[in-house]
């Protein structure tokens, strides 16, 4: 299908469409899937082509559809009043067939003209144009609905095949006119159509009748539309003043009119009884557990947990109504704020905290207590937190009758909710609580309270202090929970638990064994889920961090781990990839020394870059991350992959990517000035290229420009020989002219024009490069090079006058946190350590430019003679008098 997709052609459309008033009810409904199942692909494609094709289609066969699907409406309306009138279900079954195969073509038609309708008009959001098909589909559609529900009882018990269809009808009606409102609000905002088709679907939630209350997915999407149209920003109340052009009325202007008229649409629906009614119902009915639900907790606590609290809110019918009532509450939260604070004390009056029967005031308070919790940050102007704990929550928590777990797990999701109106003279009691909830008997209390404790570990306001205690017992119920749970989910839950305490307190080193063990057990149980396994790998990344120098010590368990993680032909490659890339920097960063087994992975970066460049930036730490703890041993054993890389970044990445790499080059230069440049001279002579190429002014060029020449500079500073030898080579020149870069004087000179025209680019340090690179320049037998005395004395003048002989206050400080106390040393990753040690110890920094340019010039002066005494001669007598002062001459 997705083959013959590609080729599809709109003349097809018309084909087959002409088969259709000859062809029988079999044939047409395959020739409705057909289109169906071609729309359905054709609607996903993006380029401008295809939506062109994709309308054109539209225009084709969306009235002949739409008339079909009239059609075959008023048949089956027709065909079912017969049956329900008829007692006698043996007749006419040859009639029931063939009207079974009209609905069934009823359907594919309906989703046809779905399809239509939402992926054949750009949306009416964005161009602000009426789309017709919205007004003359969407009442159809609702009366349908209206005139299909009255069947959904009477055929249930006497054709359940019928019955199947009213319930897949209704509810695809219902998820239809959806669509269309999410794809199309403006159209849908017309008082013809969102007035009846949202006053339809609050009756139904307010007032359904007795039968309807059991069709769940009809309720369900009947909620669905509510909350789009309450949420939605299009029918938001414009408070902005008019704005108009010299044209007329703006598209701006156009949508605020259009949304202050569907603004005066809803207030005339909600009046604020209406919404106050809707409230109640939400809270007293929709919330309240149910004699069903009681039995599948009891069953599964587990199961009724995810499915009440972690489903898709549109699957299940409690959690759809407090997606609804949540959407409710913010749009009139002055008005129903007062409404949840008297349903909650009422539930509470009625049934007192000493209370374990499970009577309809438990359950009500029940849901008084979840529709306080979704609320939180509203209520919290009404409602004391610590008066409410300590009055109330606190007393059901000492509550241990099994029956009280309905109230323990609200108790769990309330603590989570209100974590920010939390203040400190209840933060530990809350945190005891959290812990005791955590060791409760039930599993869906402790899922609960698992899931708000990483809620309060992770505020901003967390409390160590009050917390470190109860550790101990957090651990070990963490570890006895994720044992005893069995889906996936739950694991994944306990795991992020463990995974932000590790990222939040400092005492792990005493667990540290437990935790070992723990992972290794998941790790080993996890194979094939890869969402736990990723889950996984971000706990241990925190692990090792909170480890710092003691990470060694997990190395048994954590090096085989990340070696799978970072194996490109591993089965869970691409899923594990980027978070075992993020373990793999923590665990270099943290090491204290290198390690053979750490040491023999640096390929696979190798390996992992080849393929593609969407963890460059991770990479690149990694690489840093290996010079710095690896030093010569590393280069020595991967020199060839290190300059493998080097060279596939380079010239093969954007400028965010070269500028992320570059510093990368100079530090691996900084470290070994004489292995590397020879090592490297393929990247060497792209940089090059990239300091003589034009950058137009583009300011991310700039940057790349400016840092690539003082790599350059670094080298000449640093190994003038090689430097020399690389601007001489043949190979240079040929890339130089294939790549369009025309060079009038020599290479060396043609970057000293870089350095001089790039220096107000560069940080200080590399400005300090180019002045001491500027001032070995001046020791050339090259007549030009006084030509541009002037400018070199000048920039070498800036820089010293500048300040830059000394450390930046960045470097100094590092210097002092370096070499100074050795508790200040512990509090530093291994990486940055040794990172402020090597900028130390930078020979740029330690050089004179001074003494470099004064030196240096007494050998311009001997090489050239009369020459420089004329080019001195030209300089401004206010720039040779600042020249003097920078080199102290008297």
């Amino acid at each position: 299908m997705i083959c013959w997709c590609n080729d599809f052609r709109p003349e097809l459309v018309s084909f087959l469409a002409q088969q259709l008033p000859s062809a029988d009810v079999l044939t047409s409904h395959r020739i409705f899937m057909i289109l169906f199942r071609t729309l359905k692909e054709l609607s996903t494609k993006r380029l401008t082509a295809d939506q062109r094709n994709f309308a054109e289609i539209s225009s084709h066969l969306y009235k002949y559809c739409w008339h079909i699907w009239q059609s075959d409406l008023q048949t089956i309306s027709h065909g079912f009043s017969i049956i329900t009138q008829s007692y006698n279900s043996n007749g006419k079954e040859q009639h029931h067939d063939d009207l079974y195969l009209t609905c069934e073509r009823w359907l594919f038609c309906l989703k046809i003209i779905c399809q239509l309708v939402i992926s054949g008009f750009q949306s009416d959001a964005k161009c602000i144009q009426e789309i017709r098909p919205v007004k003359e589909v969407s009442p159809v559609l609702l009366n349908a609905t209206q005139s299909f529900l009255p069947y959904y009882t009477s055929l249930q018990n006497r054709h359940p095949k019928f019955w199947e269809f009213i319930k897949r009808a209704c509810t695809k009606l219902m998820k239809v006119l959806v669509a269309i409102q999410q794809r199309h609000p403006y159209s849908f905002g017309d008082i013809c159509v969102l007035q009846p088709v949202l006053n339809f679907c609050l009756n139904k939630i307010t007032d359904p009748e007795p039968d309807i209350l059991s069709f769940e997915q009809f309720l369900i999407k009947c909620m669905v539309m509510a909350k789009s149209v309450f949420e939605c920003k299009e029918y938001k109340p414009s408070v902005t003043g008019r704005v108009m052009d010299e044209n007329g009325v703006t598209l701006e202007q156009m949508k605020k009119n259009i949304s202050n008229a569907v603004a005066g649409v809803l207030t005339r629906l909600l009046p604020n009884e209406r919404i106050v009614l809707l409230c109640n119902v939400l809270i007293r009915r929709c919330f309240v557990l149910t004699t069903s639900d009681l039995e599948e907790w009891y069953e599964n606590p587990e199961v009724f947990h995810h499915e009440q609290d972690m489903v898709q809110w549109t699957e299940k019918l409690r959690p759809c109504a407090e997606a609804l009532y949540i959407v409710l509450f913010e749009n009139h939260s002055q008005l129903l704020a007062p409404i949840v604070v008297s349903i909650l004390q009422e539930a509470m009056n009625g049934c007192p905290t000493s209370t374990s029967e499970i009577t309809p005031g438990l359950l009500l308070k029940d849901a008084a207590y979840g529709a306080a919790a979704y609320v939180y940050y509203e209520l919290s102007n009404y409602l004391s937190f610590r008066d409410w704990f300590n009055g109330a929550l606190s007393l059901e928590l000492s509550n241990d009758h099994p029956n009280m777990r309905i109230i323990h797990r609200k108790v769990a999701l309330i603590l989570g909710q209100w974590v920010s109106e939390i203040k400190d003279d209840t933060k530990r009691a809350v945190y005891c609580a959290l812990i005791r909830l955590l060791q409760d008997k039930d599993l869906s209390v402790r899922l609960a309270a698992c899931r708000s404790l990483c809620l309060h570990v992770e505020d901003a306001n967390f409390s160590e202090k009050d917390f470190s205690d109860l550790l101990p017992v957090c651990w070990g119920s963490c570890f006895k929970l994720v044992k005893e749970v069995q889906e996936f989910d739950s694991k994944v839950q306990v795991l992020n638990l463990i995974s932000v305490l590790l990222g939040h307190v400092n005492e792990v080193i005493p667990y540290a064994s437990n935790l070992m063990h723990f992972f290794q057990m998941v790790w080993e149980e996890s194979s094939g889920e890869s969402l736990l396994r990723i889950q996984l790998l971000i706990a241990l990344r925190n692990f090792v961090i909170a480890l710092g120098y003691q990470s060694p010590s997990c190395y048994s368990m954590l090096l085989p781990i990340l070696q799978k993680g970072i194996d490109i032909n591993g089965p869970d490659e691409l899923n594990l990839l980027e978070d075992s890339m993020l373990l793999w920097e923590a665990t270099l960063s943290h090491a204290p020394a290198m390690v053979p087994q750490l040491l023999a992975y640096f390929p696979c970066l190798l390996e992992i870059l080849e393929r593609n460049f969407d963890h460059l930036q991770v990479a690149v730490d990694i690489i840093e991350d290996y010079i710095i703890l690896g030093g010569r041993e590393f280069l020595s054993m991967h020199a060839s992959s290190v300059a493998k890389l080097l060279d596939l970044i380079v010239g093969n990445v954007n400028d965010r990517g070269l500028l992320s790499i570059l510093p990368i080059i100079d530090i691996l230069i900084l470290c070994f000035p004489m292995e590397v440049p020879p090592l490297i001279s393929s990247t060497l002579q792209k940089l090059v290229v990239i300091c003589l190429s034009g950058d137009d002014g583009d300011p991310s060029k700039t940057a790349v420009k400016a840092s690539s020449a003082a790599i350059i500079a670094r080298i000449l500073v640093m190994n003038t020989n090689y430097l020399a030898q690389l601007t001489s080579e043949p190979s240079l020149s040929s890339v130089l002219q294939r790549t369009g870069v025309a060079i009038e004087d020599n290479i060396l000179l043609s970057l000293v024009g870089v350095w001089l025209d790039k220096v107000d680019n560069v940080s200080l340090p590399q400005k300090k490069a180019f002045g001491l690179a500027l001032s070995i320049i001046l020791t050339l037998r090259l007549p030009q090079v006084l030509d541009k005395l002037d400018q070199i004395l000048s920039v070498c003048t800036s820089v010293i006058l500048g300040g830059t002989d000394d450390l930046t206050e960045e470097e100094s400080s590092g210097d002092n946190m370096s070499y100074g106390r050795s508790h200040d040393e512990d509090l530093l990753p291994s990486k940055e350590l040794r990172r402020r040690q090597i900028k130390v110890s930078d020979p740029i920094n330690r050089l004179s430019l001074e003494n470099s340019v004064r030196d240096n010039l007494q050998t311009c002066a001997a090489l050239h003679g009369e020459s420089f005494n004329s080019a001195i001669a030209k300089i401004h007598p206010a720039a040779f008098a600042q020249l003097k002062q920078a080199l102290k001459m008297p």
